[in-house]
């Protein structure tokens, strides 16, 4: 099992795996949305699918190294406690889970020169929290994937 959890964006076959993976997670759970705010997610996610082709792939290679930073200590502290499944340790953090995974897309947003990209990801971040907590047994199962 890997004890480190940036190794695995190391190599860039399995890095650009996880890319799709990533992608598959956030589109299932996209799927699973609905009401207002689904609606909200849903047109933010078209509208950055859209704007250009790639980018959201590239913005999704580009996270994958912090997302793996800001998951480690979280992936320690379960190895140190053994049992259970990633997926289920990360859903019962989530007050901490959460806004360490949404520093580094806040800070994608802060850093970048695309209008478009930082109206849309405003207009979907308040409710970002909520999103991300659903979406944690599928970070967890996805980065036990890679690092069983």
């Amino acid at each position: 099992m890997v004890s480190n959890l940036l190794d695995l964006s190391d190599n860039p076959a399995t890095r650009a795996t996880i890319v799709k993976d990533c992608q598959a997670v956030v589109e299932s759970e996209l799927g699973k949305k609905s009401g207002v705010s689904a609606a909200a997610v849903k047109l933010a996610y078209k509208a950055i699918t859209s704007f250009a082709p790639g980018y959201y792939t590239e913005t999704v290679d580009i996270m994958v190294p912090s997302m793996l930073e800001q998951l480690q200590p979280f992936w320690t502290d379960f190895q140190a406690a053994g049992g259970g499944s990633f997926g289920d340790y990360l859903a019962k953090r989530q007050d901490e889970v959460g806004p360490a995974l949404l520093k580094v897309t806040d800070d994608m947003a802060g850093a970048s020169e695309k209008a478009v990209v930082v109206k849309t990801y405003g207009s979907v971040r308040g409710g970002a929290q909520k999103h991300i907590e659903a979406s944690l047994p599928a970070v967890g199962a996805l980065v036990e994937k890679y690092a069983a």
